[in-house]
């Protein structure tokens, strides 16, 4: 778990290291930070699961830096570490390719190269002189792609360089986005039940409360037993009132309707994923008969507590809403389960756990399963009556 200040893996840019076996990826990845961050050996498969190191990289700011195993192990457990890099495939910003100078056969790389193509994930190709002893390079530099020599440091700076340049375009948009100005009086009702960590707020909660800070925001923070007390404290209504999912009913009930009022967790569909996207998923609700499989998703594991909102609330509202049983199944983690086809829809956390580029890799794998996505703000909005209520 990453210290209270630093930037959660989630905020950072991803940049993914991949190539065979022994090409140089940790080699690399160790030049470019100067530190021993990923083990380096001669033999072949010292990395197994992907190896991921939160850094600073100017001017970038903080990154992510993910070392991932050989492309080429065809043995039993490689297909598995395979498995796991395939993972990275959805979550990388930038993919940084390396491939040893001498190496001819580039079939497996070309083939990765193609899918990060297809995602718009731009591709950087190092080609590592470090087995060459000294020989002249046969290949040739380009816009994507650089000479190095991992074990010396030639070409490394070139190699950031490279990085930098294709990380200009990225930067995270706001998550409150133009529903608050400098200026503006945001209200966050958060119920602190026995789901919120002792001692500390869930990171949505963190996350926008420095996203309206940035902005200028003036924020008030209250529980939700002492939303309707602060309400008549203010002076002036507050600009916009958000307000965690669970609560949405209670909050609208007691909330003059000219105030605009909105979800954490919608806020998240917005800065995650595609909010759009997941707002036509909310309206499949209304289709869903007893019987229809529905998957309840979340990119983080936790023990579920009682009044769990993804194996008892959400659930039950389901239910409720079908107007009998619905099968419902939970998954955890960064990825979906292979039977995706199976579902009539998928209902996914907020993501604050994945970055922006994981979860609009899911939200495609879903559609290109021809089955409904949404999240779990959205579908509670939706399940209330409140869709149109509530601000996006």
């Amino acid at each position: 778990m990453s210290n209270l200040d630093e930037t959660p893996r989630a905020n950072r840019l991803h940049i993914a290291f991949f190539g065979k076996t022994n090409a140089g990826k940790s080699s690399t990845i160790n030049a470019i930070t100067g530190q021993e961050i990923a083990l380096v050996s001669d033999v072949a498969g010292t990395t197994t699961d992907p190896v991921y190191k939160a850094m600073e990289l100017l001017p970038v700011g903080p990154v992510v830096f993910i070392d991932t195993a050989g492309l080429d192990d065809r043995t039993a457990l490689g297909r598995a570490r395979i498995g796991k890099t395939d993972e990275v495939v959805d979550k990388a910003d930038i993919a940084v390719f390396i491939i040893n100078s001498a190496d001819h056969d580039l079939v497996p790389e070309q083939e990765y190269m193609a899918r990060f193509r297809a995602k718009k994930t731009p591709v950087i190709i190092a080609y590592n002189e470090f087995g060459n002893d000294g020989a002249k390079s046969t290949v040739t530099a380009g816009d994507n792609a650089v000479v190095i020599n991992a074990k010396t440091g030639q070409g490394i700076d070139a190699l950031k360089e490279m990085i930098v340049r294709n990380a200009t375009d990225y930067e995270l948009p706001s998550i409150v986005g133009n529903l608050a100005q400098k200026g503006d009086v945001v209200l966050l009702v958060m119920p602190q039940d026995i789901q919120a960590p002792k001692g500390r707020l869930i990171l949505p909660q963190v996350q926008v409360t420095r996203d309206l800070l940035d902005k200028g925001c003036r924020v008030i923070s209250v529980k939700t037993e002492d939303m309707i007390p602060m309400l008549r404290e203010l002076k002036n209504p507050p600009r916009l009132v958000i307000t965690d999912s669970q609560v949405f009913k209670f909050v609208n009930e007691h909330l003059d309707k000219t105030i605009p009022l909105t979800s954490f967790s919608m806020l998240m569909a917005r800065y995650k994923g595609d909010i759009e996207e997941f707002v036509k998923g909310a309206r499949t609700i209304a289709d869903l008969k007893p019987g229809d499989k529905v998957l309840i998703a979340e990119s983080c594991t936790h023990h579920a507590m009682k009044g769990d909102i993804a194996r008892e609330k959400l659930p039950g509202w389901l239910n409720e809403y079908a107007g009998g049983e619905l099968i419902v199944e939970n998954t955890a983690g960064h990825g979906f389960p292979d039977n995706l086809a199976e579902y009539k829809l998928i209902v996914h956390c907020g993501g604050c756990m994945i970055n922006r580029k994981n979860m609009l890799s899911k939200v495609e794998r879903a559609r290109s399963k021809g089955v409904a996505i949404t999240n779990f703000g959205v579908a509670i909005a939706f399940l209330n009556g409140m869709l149109s209520r509530v601000s996006y």
